[in-house]
């Protein structure tokens, strides 16, 4: 009978290998058998057309956690396990992991979890401290790896072409920016626009972006936005129309209420543009985003219905991720919008 089974979930961090590592060295401490299982959670189910390439990126962690635990245990008596999360689901924030591994560790008699100080399930930026807090409220033993931390430069540092790459988008989105304000037609606007940006890429352009820029993917997107700010126009141009044609019928037939809708883009940036986007369209308001879950006021029936066709959100993945992602069902049709407050409750 194994005397100890600890839960190691994994992603593509600096401290991965070191952590693997430390969940073998202490669990052989308190025991002389050992079952390890190692999880990559995802954050998108199967069926979205990230789901393919996540679940391959898992498969590849795992081996290498596989071979990683296997030599730190030597000639211990190690039982190695390892499985995939969510892919029948759809994974928000800090709660649901908790919930999708408090769920495993009770089918498979868990004892503890082992978590990377530097974990970060399929998000932007770490969730460690509030996962903490959620596996508390679960009732998950766990306990953080105490591993060397890398110091944080990401932001500050790059070689000379990713720096380039760097100033040359921040110029030409300040310039623009800057031109739009003015008149391109004036030349001392193109003079001052052309001081301004220079100014602007070279004082902010190593603290703006905080993901490298891929010199054939940034450009596409460049060129996806430009398709998309005519159809947000439309769509903003076309909520007029309706909201105006309800404020001028005597009965004001409104019906406000607060939505919530589990938006498949990614946070940051994608879920900025979408947030915004939703807000530029009269009859919505975002009221709050936080790991791509939206609460949004909407004031008509037909702005809600708008909001659960997802054609924004199809749209906001058309820019960052191409064609193909923005093949994908309704937030409707996938269970991932709801009414949480107001009139129809």
């Amino acid at each position: 009978m194994v005397d100890n089974r600890l839960l190691v979930p994994l992603s593509e961090t600096p401290t991965v290998r070191q952590t693997v590592g430390y969940a073998v060295q202490t669990g052989l401490e308190d025991a002389d058998e050992l079952e390890v299982h190692l999880v990559v959670a995802l954050p998108y189910d199967a069926e979205v057309p990230e789901g393919e390439q996540q679940i391959s990126e898992a498969k590849q962690l795992l081996s290498k956690a596989t071979r990683w635990a296997a030599e730190d245990a030597g000639n211990a008596d190690v039982t190695l396990e390892t499985d995939v999360l969510g892919t029948d689901e759809y994974l928000f924030g800090p709660r649901d992991y908790a919930d999708v591994f408090g769920s495993y560790a009770d089918e498979h008699d868990v004892d503890r979890i082992v978590l990377d100080p530097e974990y970060k399930p399929g998000v932007t930026s770490s969730i460690l401290q509030p996962l903490e807090r959620e596996l508390d409220a679960v009732g998950l033993p766990y306990d953080e790896a105490a591993v060397e931390r890398p110091a944080r430069h990401e932001r500050l540092i790059g070689d000379g072409t990713e720096r380039f790459d760097r100033y040359f988008a921040l110029f030409w989105i300040s310039f623009g920016f800057y031109l739009v304000l003015g008149d391109p037609t004036y030349w001392f606007d193109l003079v001052t626009g052309v001081a301004v940006a220079g100014i602007v890429s070279f004082s902010l352009a190593n603290v703006t972006f905080s993901f490298p820029l891929h010199r054939v993917e940034s450009p596409l997107r460049t060129l996806r936005f430009a398709i998309y700010i005519p159809y947000l126009l439309w769509e903003i141009v076309r909520a007029n129309v309706a909201i105006s044609y309800v404020i001028l019928r005597p009965s004001m037939p409104i019906e406000p209420v607060v939505t919530r809708v589990n938006a498949r883009v990614r946070s940051g940036l994608p879920l900025l543009a979408l947030a915004n986007s939703i807000t530029l369209t009269p009859g919505t308001l975002t009221v709050r985003a936080n790991d791509q879950r939206l609460i949004v006021h909407t004031l008509i029936p037909s702005a809600r219905e708008d909001l659960f066709e997802g054609s924004l959100e199809r749209a906001v993945r058309f820019v960052f991720n191409g064609r193909a992602a923005a093949r994908i069902p309704t937030p409707q049709e996938r269970g991932d919008a709801e009414i949480v407050g107001g009139d129809e409750l």
